[in-house]
């Protein structure tokens, strides 16, 4: 299947395990704009232009939640004094002794309780670069014990979250230990760059996550090839999620806008998610970067049989044949060639297991003779381009495994190899309203780190 966004590009898979050995970079001249969910009024915290080298390894800073969370087994209406925080990163060939040892925790049998009880089994596995902190009284007594070992989990309802083991004391029992989850904070960043060697180098400079570098090359990569067409001087802006816990940073979201000038082509994509189905990037016109519809609904594969007339191979008549045959062993994925929302999913009769999608304006497409469907495919369920749906099978009028496509207008068969597939998707209507106001909040911002990038080399270069 081609790809369309949702796939990094080998060559950057590549390029990121090749400098991921790198930690210290220089930042001259970049403006960095912490957006605080684009409140009206929110604060901006401007990093300076410095040419100091930057580590972005580790966070120094850590916000305590206020108040403060009663230790495990404390009453709810005891009152408890902010602990005094220690904490320390797990190391290569780090032990329990020796991270105790560092956090300056001596507690009597606390070692024997990690070792042995069964509740504080995720501490057996010692993360390198994952955190562990102790709170302490004032009398240097362990109030809890928190090692941080799923930094980027998700939360029962699916929202980005931290995990952490945590061990209390306790009167009775010596000590308790509970898994713990807490969902994280949600900020928006806006960033600014200028493209010197590389998309990487760049996007250090501005403090960019590796992640979100990745998906900005995903979601442009129709237009550039940032292995091959980046000159120096090419420039972007970007605003995009990012997720903490506890003042750290956890986890990258999602690239809410880019804009990227290429030498004389100018780039730009926003996500947006529509009222009639599933989101995805739009340029700031309100057109979709997809196409409307892929040319396959299976990435490895052959024609069999053609649209038009033909000779039924089970009941031996001439007949129409309504789409196109593709064959592919038993158990080959199938994918939705465009967005939509499922209409049918079961048995009709010669078509075997059948998905029948419905997507806008007049179109709908079939996938016949199915082994199975995707777990948890269901009427009514939204689906977006390049969604697997089910499986190639031989099920209904079948004489061997192949996926029988259709595509359809107003619900008659047309050829989906000679027609005209529809130009990708413009919004339209209340979502194009709704999408022109999410736009301009995300311009206005964007042209406030091109302001401040502009004032801080300027006063870089008077200095």
């Amino acid at each position: 299947m081609t790809n369309h966004g949702l796939t990094p590009p080998p060559s950057y898979r590549t390029l990121l395990k090749s400098r991921q050995k790198k930690h210290h970079f220089l930042r001259n001249g970049v403006v960095l704009v912490a957006l605080a969910l684009f409140a009206t009024a929110g604060a901006l915290a401007v990093v300076k232009p410095t040419d100091e080298p930057i580590t972005f390894t580790s966070q120094t800073a850590l916000s305590l939640p206020n108040p403060f969370p009663a230790p495990l087994g404390t009453a709810s209406n005891q009152q408890t004094e902010a602990p005094y925080i220690a904490q320390t990163q797990i190391r290569e060939g780090d032990t329990l002794a020796a991270l105790l040892e560092r956090l300056e925790v001596s507690e009597d049998g606390l070692q024997a309780f990690l070792t042995h009880d069964k509740a504080a089994r995720s501490i057996y596995k010692l993360y390198p670069g994952r955190t562990v902190q102790a709170g302490l009284d004032s009398n240097g007594d362990l109030v809890w014990l928190r090692y941080i070992h799923t930094p980027s989990a998700k939360d029962e309802d699916g929202n980005p979250a931290a995990k952490w083991l945590e061990i209390a004391p306790d009167a009775d029992k010596g000590f308790v230990a509970h898994e713990r989850v807490q969902t994280a904070s949600a900020h928006t960043r806006a960033a600014e760059g200028t493209i010197a060697s590389s998309l990487f180098g760049a996007t250090d400079k501005a403090g960019i996550p590796d992640a979100i570098t990745m998906q900005m090359a995903d979601i442009l990569a129709s237009k550039i090839d940032f292995m091959k067409d980046l000159r120096q001087g090419d420039d972007f802006r970007i605003i995009y999620e990012t997720h903490s816990h506890n003042g750290q940073d956890s986890s990258a979201g999602r690239i809410l806008a880019v804009e990227f000038k290429n030498g004389s082509k100018t780039h730009r994509a926003v996500w947006f998610n529509p009222s009639d189905g599933p989101a995805g990037y739009y340029d700031f016109d309100g057109r979709s970067l997809k196409g409307a519809f892929l040319k396959t609904a299976l990435k490895f594969t052959r024609i069999s049989s053609k649209f038009g007339m033909r000779k039924h191979p089970i009941h031996g008549k001439w007949t129409g044949h309504k789409g196109v045959d593709y064959a592919a062993p038993s158990g080959t994925p199938i994918h939705a060639t465009a967005d939509g929302t499922i209409e049918f999913v079961g048995q009709q009769r010669g078509y075997g297991n059948v998905v029948i999608i419905k997507h806008h304006n007049q179109y709908s497409t079939l996938y016949a003779h199915q082994s199975r469907f995707v777990k948890g495919l269901k009427k009514g369920m939204k689906v977006a381009q390049g969604d697997q749906i089910g499986y190639v099978g031989a099920t209904g009028w079948a004489t061997g495994p192949h996926l029988h496509y259709e595509f359809r207008v107003n619900g008659k068969p047309v050829d989906p190899l000679s027609v005209d597939l529809p130009v990708a998707r413009a919004l339209e209507g209340a979502d194009k309203q709704a999408f022109d106001k999410q736009l301009a909040r995300y311009q206005d911002h964007m042209q406030l780190i091109a302001r401040l990038q502009d004032e801080g080399m300027a006063l870089a270069s008077s200095q």
